[in-house]
């Protein structure tokens, strides 16, 4: 199985209630049950307070690099993205387990 992580922060100035963030929230929550290929889903906000951490995470897994290219190019996948680009840096790991 493959692990797919991503970790966002939201741009200088840009607060969790924009109404762009709360759509982006929204369609990337809806994911988990959208695309098939994803065997596990959850995302949500950081509590931590430290400098360093990311605002939102995605921790998800797939079978395999064939189910995380289908979850990548997948319709719904790419509208979250693309709302996500408006307003957030993110960083990716992908790893085996």
């Amino acid at each position: 199985m493959i692990r797919h992580l991503v970790l966002f922060r939201l741009d200088e100035g840009v607060e969790r209630d924009d109404p762009r963030v709360v759509k982006g929230v929204e369609a990337f929550r809806a994911l988990g049950g959208q695309i098939p290929q994803l065997r596990f889903w959850e995302c949500g906000w950081n509590i931590s307070d430290r400098p360093i951490a990311y605002d939102f995470a995605i921790n998800s897994a797939v079978d395999d690099a064939d189910a995380l290219k289908s979850y990548l190019e997948h319709p719904a996948h790419q509208a979250g993205v693309a709302l996500w680009r408006e307003f957030a840096t993110w960083v990716v790991a992908d790893y085996e387990f």
